[in-house]
Protein backbone atom coordinates (compact mmCIF):
# COMPACT_ATOMS: atom_id res chain seq x y z
CA UNK A 1 0.00 0.00 0.00
CA UNK A 2 1.48 3.34 -1.00
CA UNK A 3 2.32 6.02 1.49
CA UNK A 4 -0.09 8.46 -0.17
CA UNK A 5 -3.01 6.00 0.16
CA UNK A 6 -2.26 5.37 3.86
CA UNK A 7 -2.11 9.12 4.43
CA UNK A 8 -5.48 9.59 2.72
CA UNK A 9 -7.28 6.89 4.74
CA UNK A 10 -5.80 8.22 7.98
CA UNK A 11 -7.06 11.70 7.13
CA UNK A 12 -10.58 10.38 6.42
CA UNK A 13 -10.68 8.43 9.71
CA UNK A 14 -9.46 11.48 11.61
CA UNK A 15 -12.15 13.62 10.01
CA UNK A 16 -14.85 11.13 10.93
CA UNK A 17 -13.65 10.83 14.52
CA UNK A 18 -13.49 14.59 14.88
CA UNK A 19 -17.03 14.93 13.54
CA UNK A 20 -18.61 12.49 16.02
CA UNK A 21 -18.72 14.86 19.02
CA UNK A 22 -20.39 17.48 16.88
CA UNK A 23 -23.11 15.00 15.87
CA UNK A 24 -23.67 14.00 19.51
CA UNK A 25 -24.24 17.63 20.48
CA UNK A 26 -26.98 18.34 17.93
CA UNK A 27 -30.56 18.98 19.22
CA UNK A 28 -32.91 15.97 18.86
CA UNK A 29 -35.60 16.48 16.23
CA UNK A 30 -39.05 17.60 17.38
CA UNK A 31 -41.83 15.00 17.51
CA UNK A 32 -43.05 14.37 14.01
CA UNK A 33 -46.82 14.29 14.61
CA UNK A 34 -49.36 16.51 16.34
CA UNK A 35 -50.17 13.70 18.77
CA UNK A 36 -46.52 13.31 19.78
CA UNK A 37 -46.13 17.03 20.31
CA UNK A 38 -49.33 17.29 22.33
CA UNK A 39 -48.46 14.39 24.59
CA UNK A 40 -44.92 15.67 25.13
CA UNK A 41 -46.32 19.04 26.23
CA UNK A 42 -49.26 17.75 28.25
CA UNK A 43 -47.93 14.69 30.02
CA UNK A 44 -46.79 16.33 33.25
CA UNK A 45 -50.33 17.64 33.87
CA UNK A 46 -52.08 14.31 33.19
CA UNK A 47 -53.24 12.30 36.19
CA UNK A 48 -54.76 8.95 36.98
CA UNK A 49 -57.33 9.17 39.80
CA UNK A 50 -58.05 6.17 41.98
CA UNK A 51 -60.80 5.63 44.56
CA UNK A 52 -59.85 3.20 47.32
CA UNK A 53 -61.52 1.56 50.29
CA UNK A 54 -60.29 2.91 53.60
CA UNK A 55 -60.60 -0.55 55.05
CA UNK A 56 -57.95 -2.54 53.19
CA UNK A 57 -56.70 0.20 50.89
CA UNK A 58 -57.95 -1.75 47.86
CA UNK A 59 -58.84 -0.06 44.59
CA UNK A 60 -62.56 0.42 43.88
CA UNK A 61 -62.59 2.58 40.74
CA UNK A 62 -60.14 4.34 38.46
CA UNK A 63 -60.29 7.21 35.99
CA UNK A 64 -58.32 10.17 34.68
CA UNK A 65 -58.03 13.89 35.32
CA UNK A 66 -55.97 16.94 34.38
CA UNK A 67 -54.51 19.95 36.16
CA UNK A 68 -55.92 23.35 35.20
CA UNK A 69 -53.34 26.01 34.30
CA UNK A 70 -50.76 26.62 37.02
CA UNK A 71 -53.23 25.81 39.79
CA UNK A 72 -53.57 22.74 42.00
CA UNK A 73 -57.13 22.12 40.76
CA UNK A 74 -57.90 18.94 38.83
CA UNK A 75 -60.94 18.40 36.59
CA UNK A 76 -62.43 14.92 36.23
CA UNK A 77 -65.83 13.22 35.85
CA UNK A 78 -68.24 12.98 38.76
CA UNK A 79 -68.70 9.27 38.09
CA UNK A 80 -64.97 8.73 38.69
CA UNK A 81 -65.13 10.04 42.27
CA UNK A 82 -68.83 9.57 43.11
CA UNK A 83 -68.05 7.13 45.95
CA UNK A 84 -66.01 9.81 47.73
CA UNK A 85 -68.91 12.26 47.42
CA UNK A 86 -71.54 9.82 48.67
CA UNK A 87 -69.57 7.72 51.18
CA UNK A 88 -66.53 9.68 52.41
CA UNK A 89 -66.44 7.56 55.55
CA UNK A 90 -65.74 4.48 53.39
CA UNK A 91 -63.68 5.74 50.43
CA UNK A 92 -60.76 8.07 49.77
CA UNK A 93 -58.91 9.13 46.63
CA UNK A 94 -55.36 9.25 45.30
CA UNK A 95 -53.71 10.55 42.16
CA UNK A 96 -50.73 9.26 40.21
CA UNK A 97 -48.97 11.28 37.51
CA UNK A 98 -47.01 10.18 34.45
CA UNK A 99 -43.73 10.17 36.39
CA UNK A 100 -45.12 7.79 39.01
CA UNK A 101 -45.52 10.37 41.78
CA UNK A 102 -48.71 10.01 43.83
CA UNK A 103 -50.65 11.80 46.55
CA UNK A 104 -54.03 12.44 48.13
CA UNK A 105 -56.95 14.19 46.45
CA UNK A 106 -59.57 16.42 48.10
CA UNK A 107 -63.02 16.75 46.53
CA UNK A 108 -64.09 20.41 46.22
CA UNK A 109 -67.05 20.66 43.85
CA UNK A 110 -69.41 18.51 41.79
CA UNK A 111 -71.74 19.01 38.84
CA UNK A 112 -73.78 15.80 38.70
CA UNK A 113 -75.91 16.94 35.76
CA UNK A 114 -72.88 17.31 33.48
CA UNK A 115 -70.81 14.56 35.14
CA UNK A 116 -68.01 16.85 36.32
CA UNK A 117 -66.01 17.27 39.51
CA UNK A 118 -63.06 19.32 40.75
CA UNK A 119 -60.49 17.94 43.20
CA UNK A 120 -57.46 19.57 44.81
CA UNK A 121 -53.98 18.05 45.08
CA UNK A 122 -50.65 19.08 46.62
CA UNK A 123 -48.88 20.04 43.39
CA UNK A 124 -49.44 22.59 40.65
CA UNK A 125 -49.84 22.31 36.92
CA UNK A 126 -47.38 23.48 34.29
CA UNK A 127 -50.00 25.67 32.62
CA UNK A 128 -50.65 23.51 29.55
CA UNK A 129 -54.39 22.88 30.06
CA UNK A 130 -56.01 26.31 30.13
CA UNK A 131 -59.71 27.05 30.63
CA UNK A 132 -60.50 30.79 30.39
CA UNK A 133 -61.75 32.08 33.72
CA UNK A 134 -65.42 33.06 33.81
CA UNK A 135 -66.51 35.97 36.03
CA UNK A 136 -70.16 36.23 37.06
CA UNK A 137 -71.90 39.30 35.66
CA UNK A 138 -69.27 40.03 33.01
CA UNK A 139 -68.82 39.02 29.40
CA UNK A 140 -67.63 35.44 29.24
CA UNK A 141 -64.22 34.74 27.67
CA UNK A 142 -64.20 33.01 24.31
CA UNK A 143 -63.89 29.24 24.28
CA UNK A 144 -62.63 27.01 21.50
CA UNK A 145 -64.84 26.86 18.39
CA UNK A 146 -65.00 23.49 16.65
CA UNK A 147 -65.82 22.55 13.07
CA UNK A 148 -67.19 19.18 12.01
CA UNK A 149 -64.37 16.89 10.94
CA UNK A 150 -61.78 18.78 13.01
CA UNK A 151 -59.09 16.59 14.58
CA UNK A 152 -59.28 16.19 18.35
CA UNK A 153 -57.12 14.26 20.81
CA UNK A 154 -58.22 12.42 23.96
CA UNK A 155 -55.75 11.72 26.76
CA UNK A 156 -56.06 9.40 29.73
CA UNK A 157 -55.16 6.05 31.22
CA UNK A 158 -57.28 3.38 29.49
CA UNK A 159 -57.91 0.13 31.36
CA UNK A 160 -55.18 1.06 33.86
CA UNK A 161 -52.58 0.16 31.20
CA UNK A 162 -50.73 3.47 31.10
CA UNK A 163 -51.16 7.01 29.82
CA UNK A 164 -52.08 7.33 26.15
CA UNK A 165 -53.26 9.81 23.54
CA UNK A 166 -55.83 8.86 20.89
CA UNK A 167 -56.81 10.79 17.79
CA UNK A 168 -60.32 11.27 16.40
CA UNK A 169 -62.64 13.85 14.90
CA UNK A 170 -65.33 16.20 16.15
CA UNK A 171 -68.74 15.41 14.68
CA UNK A 172 -71.19 17.84 16.19
CA UNK A 173 -73.39 18.03 19.27
CA UNK A 174 -75.56 15.23 20.60
CA UNK A 175 -78.95 16.48 21.79
CA UNK A 176 -80.17 13.11 23.07
CA UNK A 177 -79.96 14.29 26.67
CA UNK A 178 -81.09 17.46 28.43
CA UNK A 179 -77.63 18.99 28.18
CA UNK A 180 -75.24 19.02 25.24
CA UNK A 181 -72.45 16.51 24.69
CA UNK A 182 -69.84 16.64 21.93
CA UNK A 183 -69.67 13.66 19.59
CA UNK A 184 -66.09 12.40 19.22
CA UNK A 185 -65.33 9.78 16.59
CA UNK A 186 -62.39 8.22 18.37
CA UNK A 187 -61.60 5.77 21.17
CA UNK A 188 -62.54 6.69 24.74
CA UNK A 189 -62.00 3.53 26.75
CA UNK A 190 -62.71 2.69 30.38
CA UNK A 191 -60.20 4.50 32.57
CA UNK A 192 -60.02 7.54 30.26
CA UNK A 193 -63.12 9.09 31.86
CA UNK A 194 -62.28 12.53 33.20
CA UNK A 195 -59.28 12.98 30.93
CA UNK A 196 -58.95 16.02 28.64
CA UNK A 197 -59.82 16.24 24.97
CA UNK A 198 -57.89 18.93 23.12
CA UNK A 199 -57.46 20.47 19.69
CA UNK A 200 -54.25 20.18 17.67
CA UNK A 201 -52.99 23.43 19.21
CA UNK A 202 -53.74 22.29 22.77
CA UNK A 203 -56.99 24.11 23.50
CA UNK A 204 -59.33 22.17 25.79
CA UNK A 205 -62.42 21.10 23.83
CA UNK A 206 -64.03 18.94 26.49
CA UNK A 207 -63.72 16.10 28.99
CA UNK A 208 -63.89 12.39 28.09
CA UNK A 209 -67.12 11.01 29.52
CA UNK A 210 -68.60 8.00 27.67
CA UNK A 211 -68.76 5.77 24.61
CA UNK A 212 -71.46 3.65 23.00
CA UNK A 213 -71.00 -0.08 23.48
CA UNK A 214 -73.25 -0.84 20.51
CA UNK A 215 -71.12 1.14 18.03
CA UNK A 216 -67.56 1.66 16.86
CA UNK A 217 -65.68 4.79 17.98
CA UNK A 218 -68.89 6.56 19.04
CA UNK A 219 -67.68 8.57 22.02
CA UNK A 220 -68.87 11.62 23.92
CA UNK A 221 -67.29 14.63 25.62
CA UNK A 222 -68.54 17.12 28.19
CA UNK A 223 -68.18 20.55 26.50
CA UNK A 224 -65.58 22.84 28.03
CA UNK A 225 -68.18 25.53 28.79
CA UNK A 226 -69.56 23.34 31.59
CA UNK A 227 -66.02 22.97 32.96
CA UNK A 228 -65.67 26.73 32.88
CA UNK A 229 -68.94 27.20 34.78
CA UNK A 230 -67.92 24.72 37.50
CA UNK A 231 -64.44 26.22 37.91
CA UNK A 232 -66.03 29.65 38.37
CA UNK A 233 -67.47 28.33 41.66
CA UNK A 234 -64.12 27.04 42.92
CA UNK A 235 -61.07 28.71 44.43
CA UNK A 236 -57.81 27.04 45.34
CA UNK A 237 -58.20 27.72 49.08
CA UNK A 238 -61.93 27.01 49.46
CA UNK A 239 -63.23 24.58 52.06
CA UNK A 240 -65.28 21.73 50.60
CA UNK A 241 -68.77 20.88 51.90
CA UNK A 242 -68.80 18.45 54.80
CA UNK A 243 -71.63 16.54 53.07
CA UNK A 244 -72.16 16.56 49.30
CA UNK A 245 -75.50 14.72 49.36
CA UNK A 246 -77.73 17.81 49.89
CA UNK A 247 -75.95 19.57 47.02
CA UNK A 248 -76.36 16.54 44.76
CA UNK A 249 -80.04 16.34 45.71
CA UNK A 250 -80.55 20.00 44.77
CA UNK A 251 -78.95 19.39 41.38
CA UNK A 252 -81.14 16.34 40.74
CA UNK A 253 -84.28 18.32 41.63
CA UNK A 254 -83.19 21.04 39.25
CA UNK A 255 -82.73 18.49 36.46
CA UNK A 256 -86.09 16.77 36.98
CA UNK A 257 -87.92 20.09 36.75
CA UNK A 258 -86.30 20.82 33.38
CA UNK A 259 -86.90 17.25 32.19
CA UNK A 260 -90.61 17.19 33.06
CA UNK A 261 -91.26 20.67 31.64
CA UNK A 262 -89.62 19.59 28.39
CA UNK A 263 -91.60 16.34 28.19
CA UNK A 264 -94.91 18.08 28.88
CA UNK A 265 -94.38 21.22 26.80
CA UNK A 266 -96.82 19.71 24.28
CA UNK A 267 -99.35 16.83 24.50
CA UNK A 268 -98.17 13.25 24.06
CA UNK A 269 -98.42 11.86 20.54
CA UNK A 270 -101.11 9.21 20.06
CA UNK A 271 -100.45 5.91 18.24
CA UNK A 272 -102.85 3.14 17.23
CA UNK A 273 -102.42 -0.42 18.52
CA UNK A 274 -105.27 -2.54 17.20
CA UNK A 275 -108.51 -0.89 18.33
CA UNK A 276 -106.68 1.02 21.07
CA UNK A 277 -104.90 4.37 21.15
CA UNK A 278 -101.81 4.87 23.29
CA UNK A 279 -99.65 7.87 24.29
CA UNK A 280 -95.98 8.15 23.34
CA UNK A 281 -93.40 10.91 23.41
CA UNK A 282 -91.15 11.18 20.36
CA UNK A 283 -88.42 13.83 20.61
CA UNK A 284 -84.66 14.33 20.54
CA UNK A 285 -84.53 12.97 24.08
CA UNK A 286 -86.97 10.05 23.71
CA UNK A 287 -86.80 7.38 20.98
CA UNK A 288 -89.55 4.90 20.10
CA UNK A 289 -89.46 1.48 18.43
CA UNK A 290 -92.27 -0.82 17.33
CA UNK A 291 -92.44 -4.58 16.88
CA UNK A 292 -95.03 -7.17 15.80
CA UNK A 293 -95.00 -10.91 16.41
CA UNK A 294 -97.72 -12.39 14.20
CA UNK A 295 -96.35 -15.84 13.43
CA UNK A 296 -98.97 -18.10 11.86
CA UNK A 297 -97.94 -20.85 14.28
CA UNK A 298 -98.86 -18.79 17.33
CA UNK A 299 -102.30 -18.85 18.89
CA UNK A 300 -102.19 -15.09 19.38
CA UNK A 301 -100.44 -11.99 18.01
CA UNK A 302 -98.56 -9.34 19.96
CA UNK A 303 -97.67 -5.83 18.79
CA UNK A 304 -95.62 -3.46 20.93
CA UNK A 305 -94.35 0.10 21.10
CA UNK A 306 -91.43 0.97 23.39
CA UNK A 307 -90.17 4.50 24.03
CA UNK A 308 -87.18 5.36 26.19
CA UNK A 309 -84.91 8.27 26.97
CA UNK A 310 -81.36 7.68 25.79
CA UNK A 311 -79.78 9.50 28.71
CA UNK A 312 -79.77 9.25 32.49
CA UNK A 313 -77.96 10.97 35.34
CA UNK A 314 -75.22 8.90 36.97
CA UNK A 315 -75.34 9.15 40.75
CA UNK A 316 -73.59 5.94 41.78
CA UNK A 317 -72.87 2.47 40.53
CA UNK A 318 -76.20 1.40 42.02
CA UNK A 319 -78.23 4.41 40.90
CA UNK A 320 -78.85 6.13 37.60
CA UNK A 321 -81.81 8.50 37.63
CA UNK A 322 -83.55 11.20 35.61
CA UNK A 323 -84.92 8.65 33.13
CA UNK A 324 -88.37 7.89 31.68
CA UNK A 325 -89.62 5.00 29.55
CA UNK A 326 -93.02 4.03 28.12
CA UNK A 327 -94.17 0.59 26.98
CA UNK A 328 -97.33 -0.61 25.27
CA UNK A 329 -98.17 -4.21 24.36
CA UNK A 330 -101.31 -5.31 22.49
CA UNK A 331 -102.30 -8.99 22.41
CA UNK A 332 -104.99 -10.34 20.06
CA UNK A 333 -106.38 -13.84 20.50
CA UNK A 334 -106.52 -16.18 17.48
CA UNK A 335 -106.83 -19.75 18.76
CA UNK A 336 -106.91 -19.76 22.57
CA UNK A 337 -110.08 -20.28 24.54
CA UNK A 338 -111.30 -17.50 26.80
CA UNK A 339 -109.69 -18.89 29.95
CA UNK A 340 -106.33 -19.46 28.23
CA UNK A 341 -106.26 -15.92 26.82
CA UNK A 342 -107.23 -14.46 30.19
CA UNK A 343 -104.33 -16.37 31.77
CA UNK A 344 -101.98 -15.03 29.07
CA UNK A 345 -103.08 -11.47 29.80
CA UNK A 346 -102.65 -12.01 33.55
CA UNK A 347 -99.14 -13.40 33.08
CA UNK A 348 -98.22 -10.42 30.89
CA UNK A 349 -99.42 -8.02 33.59
CA UNK A 350 -97.70 -9.85 36.44
CA UNK A 351 -94.47 -10.02 34.44
CA UNK A 352 -94.26 -6.22 34.48
CA UNK A 353 -94.50 -5.89 38.25
CA UNK A 354 -91.03 -5.18 39.63
CA UNK A 355 -89.21 -6.73 42.55
CA UNK A 356 -89.90 -5.52 46.09
CA UNK A 357 -86.46 -6.59 47.34
CA UNK A 358 -84.71 -4.27 49.78
CA UNK A 359 -82.43 -1.62 48.33
CA UNK A 360 -79.84 0.70 49.85
CA UNK A 361 -80.87 3.51 47.49
CA UNK A 362 -84.69 3.53 47.56
CA UNK A 363 -87.50 2.51 49.90
CA UNK A 364 -89.69 -0.53 49.22
CA UNK A 365 -92.43 0.25 46.69
CA UNK A 366 -95.71 1.54 48.07
CA UNK A 367 -98.51 0.63 45.64
CA UNK A 368 -102.21 1.10 45.13
CA UNK A 369 -104.45 -0.72 42.64
CA UNK A 370 -107.89 0.07 41.26
CA UNK A 371 -110.28 -0.62 38.39
CA UNK A 372 -111.16 2.56 36.54
CA UNK A 373 -113.07 3.72 33.49
CA UNK A 374 -112.21 6.72 31.40
CA UNK A 375 -112.51 7.76 27.78
CA UNK A 376 -113.83 4.61 26.06
CA UNK A 377 -111.88 2.02 27.99
CA UNK A 378 -112.02 0.10 31.26
CA UNK A 379 -108.65 -0.49 32.94
CA UNK A 380 -106.98 -2.26 35.79
CA UNK A 381 -104.38 0.23 37.08
CA UNK A 382 -101.49 -0.21 39.50
CA UNK A 383 -99.43 2.78 40.69
CA UNK A 384 -96.25 2.36 42.74
CA UNK A 385 -93.85 4.89 44.25
CA UNK A 386 -90.41 4.53 45.82
CA UNK A 387 -88.65 7.27 47.76
CA UNK A 388 -84.89 7.88 47.70
CA UNK A 389 -83.10 7.22 50.98
CA UNK A 390 -80.37 9.82 50.52
CA UNK A 391 -82.09 12.50 48.44
CA UNK A 392 -85.09 14.20 49.97
CA UNK A 393 -88.10 14.90 47.72
CA UNK A 394 -87.05 12.51 44.92
CA UNK A 395 -89.11 9.47 43.88
CA UNK A 396 -89.42 6.73 41.29
CA UNK A 397 -92.92 6.03 39.94
CA UNK A 398 -94.39 3.16 37.94
CA UNK A 399 -97.87 2.98 36.43
CA UNK A 400 -99.06 -0.33 34.91
CA UNK A 401 -102.45 -0.68 33.23
CA UNK A 402 -104.34 -3.52 31.55
CA UNK A 403 -107.56 -3.25 29.56
CA UNK A 404 -110.52 -5.22 30.93
CA UNK A 405 -113.16 -4.46 28.30
CA UNK A 406 -112.58 -7.27 25.77
CA UNK A 407 -112.10 -11.00 26.32
CA UNK A 408 -110.27 -11.41 22.97
CA UNK A 409 -107.98 -8.37 23.14
CA UNK A 410 -105.64 -7.01 25.81
CA UNK A 411 -103.78 -3.71 25.91
CA UNK A 412 -101.12 -3.40 28.60
CA UNK A 413 -99.25 -0.14 29.16
CA UNK A 414 -96.53 0.98 31.53
CA UNK A 415 -94.61 4.16 32.29
CA UNK A 416 -91.45 4.15 34.44
CA UNK A 417 -90.36 7.49 35.88
CA UNK A 418 -87.07 7.80 37.76
CA UNK A 419 -85.88 10.69 39.90
CA UNK A 420 -88.72 13.22 39.98
CA UNK A 421 -90.58 15.19 42.62
CA UNK A 422 -93.85 13.80 43.97
CA UNK A 423 -95.96 16.39 42.13
CA UNK A 424 -94.15 15.93 38.82
CA UNK A 425 -94.44 12.16 39.06
CA UNK A 426 -98.21 12.37 39.54
CA UNK A 427 -98.46 14.90 36.73
CA UNK A 428 -96.71 12.57 34.27
CA UNK A 429 -98.84 9.60 35.35
CA UNK A 430 -102.04 11.60 34.87
CA UNK A 431 -101.02 12.75 31.38
CA UNK A 432 -100.02 9.23 30.38
CA UNK A 433 -103.27 7.75 31.67
CA UNK A 434 -105.37 10.34 29.87
CA UNK A 435 -103.80 9.27 26.56
CA UNK A 436 -104.99 5.64 26.76
CA UNK A 437 -108.22 5.16 24.82
CA UNK A 438 -110.21 2.86 22.56
CA UNK A 439 -111.27 4.02 19.13
CA UNK A 440 -114.68 2.31 19.19
CA UNK A 441 -117.37 4.13 21.15
CA UNK A 442 -119.47 2.36 23.77
CA UNK A 443 -123.08 2.93 24.77
CA UNK A 444 -122.20 3.25 28.42
CA UNK A 445 -121.56 6.66 29.87
CA UNK A 446 -117.93 6.71 30.97
CA UNK A 447 -116.61 9.49 33.16
CA UNK A 448 -113.13 10.93 32.45
CA UNK A 449 -110.48 9.85 34.90
CA UNK A 450 -109.70 12.59 37.46
CA UNK A 451 -106.16 13.91 37.92
CA UNK A 452 -105.78 11.85 41.11
CA UNK A 453 -106.87 8.26 40.46
CA UNK A 454 -105.35 6.87 43.66
CA UNK A 455 -107.77 5.78 46.35
CA UNK A 456 -107.44 7.19 49.84
CA UNK A 457 -108.28 5.55 53.11
CA UNK A 458 -110.68 7.02 55.65
CA UNK A 459 -107.99 9.31 56.98
CA UNK A 460 -107.48 10.80 53.52
CA UNK A 461 -103.90 9.51 53.27
CA UNK A 462 -102.80 7.49 50.25
CA UNK A 463 -100.21 4.73 50.35
CA UNK A 464 -97.93 6.86 48.18
CA UNK A 465 -98.31 9.88 50.46
CA UNK A 466 -97.26 7.61 53.33
CA UNK A 467 -94.13 6.72 51.39
CA UNK A 468 -93.46 10.41 50.91
CA UNK A 469 -93.69 11.03 54.65
CA UNK A 470 -91.56 7.95 55.44
CA UNK A 471 -88.83 9.16 53.10
CA UNK A 472 -88.56 12.54 54.78
CA UNK A 473 -88.30 10.87 58.18
CA UNK A 474 -85.55 8.52 57.06
CA UNK A 475 -83.55 11.37 55.53
CA UNK A 476 -83.70 13.39 58.73
CA UNK A 477 -82.65 10.38 60.81
CA UNK A 478 -79.53 9.61 58.79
Amino acid sequence: MSFSYRLLTHAIALAVSLSLPALAETTPPLPSSAAQQLYASAQQDLLQLRVLLKNGNSQSSVGSGFLIGNSNLVVTNFHVISQIALEPETYFGEYKDTSGESGAIELLAVDVLHDLAVVRIARNGSGFFKVPHAVAGSEQPALVKLNQGQHLYSLGNPLDLGFTISEGTYNGISARGFSDQLMFTGPVNAGMSGGPNVTADGQVAGVNVAHRRDGELVSFLVPVRYVQALLARVTGDMKPPTDFKPLIGEQLLEHQAVMVDKLLEKPFSIKDLGPYRVPVRESEQVRCWGNTDSSAKKAYTIASINCSMESAIFVSGEMQTGHISMHHKYAHNKKLNTIQFAQLATNMFNGQVFSTAKSETITPASCTEDFIKHNNIALRALVCAEAYHKFKELYDFTLITASTDDSEKSLQSMINIQGVSYSNGMKLISQFLQGIDRTAKTDNEIKPVPDDTIKTDESGTTDIESTKNKSNTMEAAQ
